[in-house]
């Protein structure tokens, strides 16, 4: 029965290359096996577990971090800071594209919705990079990787997802995330910084205005003042022990709202506009959770955690054998399968043979976290790329192919350090305990 376990594995890996919905496949494959293998008594426990995630409260901040970060992308500040920073550092080589990653980072810090960022991103900063000189590969591949940031910086949906299924705190993970998160962004900008000094023409500078220079302090402190009280509200009330991430969510929620206040955008239309994409996405997100439980459910009443155990526990190198493998495979898995399929799929599965060979939970979550950001710019699927493509058609898909290999490059090298050096997300967990 356990190799059964396996061929369901297969055969639910197959159907969703097929582009069956994932929701629906994983709760039919589960349904399919279960009631040949276990009979269909067995399901009488799904109803408990079902119960189980409609109940859970760490999970009430995916629908109000999605709500905060919605409602911001519909207030407009994504655009001021692009704005701004673009005055700010287009006056040295590479400036533009530094400023692009450095938004990239704070919407990845308040809204962390990737498609808004990536396609936001590519309607205002794309035409005026490319007006200025800037090589089409190098613009591509900067918006595309800085959008993909809200992956990692938190307050992040997939660390909510997988402090769920690995049973990790959520806030030692938002405060574990947060050093590869600026690692990444600082390796960004040096790549980029080197590009402009061995390439000036394909990142030049900008001439500004001498009327642009008086007022340009002032317009600085207006665009990042509001959205950095805001990460410092939401982030600092977890750190400080002020609010759980559920709690500290709502706070984002509101002060999403006060934001849009602000700006004049908190309008009817959009605030019915907002609520609906969140219930889309939120919906979503349920209900393939709902699906993996059942196929969950049944993979281990079949005996498939069991054999996955015996399997690794019989690999010579252990604990580092099985880190490498798992590894390796969400990041082929990220080529072609979804974020949200592989933390509700594939994580159940070996998180538990992590912990059995002794690696910390935390940091395992974390090595997942950022493998799992390689898969929004790895072709064939990567939604950034689509996001890019269908925002800006005038890029070939060629150059943004090319332009996203070094920052895929460096994304692997900050997971390598994080994998050589565990300390670099566990210190902040550790002070904030």
């Amino acid at each position: 029965m356990e190799v059964w376990a396996l061929v369901m594995f297969a055969v639910l890996f197959l159907l969703l290359l097929l582009g069956f919905p994932v929701a629906f496949t994983l709760g039919a494959v589960a349904f399919g096996f279960g009631s040949i293998f276990l009979g269909i008594e067995f399901f009488d426990l799904l109803p408990l577990r079902i119960w189980g995630i409609m109940t859970n409260f760490t999970l009430l901040a995916v629908p109000l971090f999605v709500f905060m970060g919605v409602v911001l992308e519909k207030s407009g500040i994504a655009e001021q800071l692009l704005e701004t920073m673009g005055k700010l550092f287009g006056r040295v080589r590479g400036g533009l594209a530094i400023s692009v990653v450095i938004v990239g980072a704070l919407l990845a810090a308040t809204t962390g919705v990737v498609g808004a960022s990536v396609v936001t991103m590519a309607v205002i900063a794309l035409p005026a990079m490319l007006k200025h000189g800037y090589a089409p590969t190098l613009a591509g591949g900067t918006i595309a990787a800085s959008g993909t940031l809200g992956q990692i910086i938190p307050p992040s949906i997939i660390l909510i997802l997988l402090g769920d299924v690995i049973g990790v705190p959520v806030g030692q993970l938002f405060m574990g995330a947060a050093v590869p998160g600026m690692m990444l962004v600082l390796a960004y900008m040096t790549y980029i910084a080197f590009v402009a000094w061995r390439h000036p023409d394909m990142a030049p500078a900008i001439k500004l205005d001498q009327s642009e220079h008086r007022h340009l302090a002032i317009q600085v402190m207006k665009s990042l003042l509001p959205p950095l009280a805001l990460i410092l509200t939401v982030l600092g009330s977890i750190f400080f022990g002020v609010a759980s991430p559920t709690e500290s969510a709502a706070v984002g929620a509101l002060g999403a709202m006060l934001l849009a206040i602000m700006h004049g955008k908190l309008t009817l239309n959009n605030l019915n506009q907002a609520m609906q994409q969140t219930t889309r996405l939120t919906s979503m997100v349920f209900l393939i959770l709902i699906g993996a439980t059942a196929f969950g459910l049944v993979f281990v009443g079949m005996g498939g955690d069991d054999l996955i155990f015996d399997i690794f526990d019989q690999l010579p190198g252990g604990k580092w054998t099985f880190l490498l493998l798992s590894m390796l495979l969400i990041f082929l898995l990220g080529f072609f399968l979804d974020f949200i399929e592989i933390c509700f799929i594939v994580v159940p599965i070996i998180a538990p043979v992590a912990i059995h060979l002794g690696l910390d939970p935390l940091w395992f979550a974390l090595l997942i976290a950022l493998n799992l950001q390689t898969s929004f710019l790895t072709p064939p699927f990567g939604f950034s790329l689509f996001y890019l493509k269908a925002s800006a058609p005038d890029l070939t898909l060629q150059s943004i192919y090319k332009g996203i290999v070094p920052f895929i490059i460096i994304q692997l090298i900050v997971l390598a350090l994080v994998i050589a050096f565990p300390e670099i997300t566990l210190w902040l967990p550790n002070l904030m305990e």
